[in-house]
């Protein structure tokens, strides 16, 4: 690995223009279609030019930035391994797409090892207590492949009153997975200028629904390739209604051992039937009766509906 720049003194928008020039490690969650919050799509309009990345800060982020040091010391203070700060973008000399943004590395038995922190909403604390959530894997693997450490520890302080600490151990497997993975989309998506592939995560769905949300009311002739993408939506619609249908029948054999009762144990697991009530404002009724104040508070919203006939 090399030094790409020195960070410390680094202006967050200098800091940023230098992330497009390569893949981080936070991006490589977004490029495998897990990261609930940013699209492929975002990110690739963001390393090629086309958008700037984004410069404001969740309050999430900023929070987690502040708290960093205090994870930090509380690992330093739990394991008395010292972690050293290295305010450098590094890279890849075997594969410069990849570069690392390390929180911290650690110097244990003349081995280097990798410190990151984490922090996480009291949501969280089942996943922390299982291990490292998925994303930050593949982070602190592509970091190990950067720096060639065969070692990271993950601290992470959850709910602000839970500090978990999770050793990664590096996983060549993986590593050339992610190396692949990378090399495809910086090849391919960024130098080649190529749009990619859309996927069916949560973060595309919202790219496509906010970026265009609205019509121009024209009518355009697809790609020939458009239909077989048609007859595999149609498909899955099939398997997912059979599903459903199974499903339904599943809870209803479940109900039926319930009737009357609104839960039921078997084993380590707990099946509830509650009873919910809720109240309503009967608008028909209040637009038969009271049309002016119906009106008064009727609001507009549209949305595109997708279709296919």
């Amino acid at each position: 690995m090399k030094i790409l720049v020195k960070t410390k003194d680094l202006s967050r928008e200098e800091w940023l223009r230098y992330r497009t020039q390569g893949i981080g490690g936070s991006d490589v969650s977004i490029i495998a279609g897990i990261n609930p919050y940013k699209s492929v799509y975002q990110l690739w309009l963001e390393k090629t030019g086309q958008i700037t990345p984004e410069q404001i800060e969740s309050e999430f982020a900023h929070f987690g930035t502040l708290l960093e040091p205090i994870v930090r010391r509380e690992f330093m203070e739990r394991t008395g391994l010292k972690v050293r700060q290295r305010f450098m973008l590094l890279q890849s000399e075997e594969y410069p797409f990849m570069l690392a943004d390390v929180d911290g590395l650690i110097n244990e038995n003349g081995e280097r090892v990798i410190f990151e922190a984490k922090t996480a909403s009291a949501y969280k604390q089942e996943v922390w207590e299982e291990g490292v959530p998925a994303g930050y894997i593949l982070q602190v693997q592509h970091y190990m492949a950067v720096t060639g450490a065969r070692k990271a520890y993950v601290a992470a302080l959850v709910g602000g009153n839970h500090f978990y600490c999770h050793t990664i151990e590096r996983d060549d497997e993986m590593i050339r997975k992610i190396i692949t993975m990378e090399s495809l989309f910086w090849e391919t998506n960024v130098l080649g200028g190529i749009e990619p592939i859309p996927d069916g995560s949560d973060a595309t769905t919202e790219y496509f629904s906010s970026r265009f949300r609205s019509s121009n009311g024209q009518m355009i002739e697809l790609p020939q390739e458009a239909i077989s993408v048609c007859d595999e939506y149609e498909r899955i619609g099939e398997q997912l209604k059979t599903l459903e249908t199974a499903r339904n029948a599943a809870a209803n054999t479940l109900k039926s051992y319930l009737r009357e009762a609104e839960i039921g144990t078997v084993g380590d697991r707990k099946i509830m039937w509650k009873q919910i009530s809720k109240s309503m404002v009967d608008t028909k009724r209040l637009k038969t009766e009271q049309p002016e104040i119906y009106d008064s508070y009727l609001t507009t919203s549209s949305y595109r509906r997708f279709s296919i006939a």
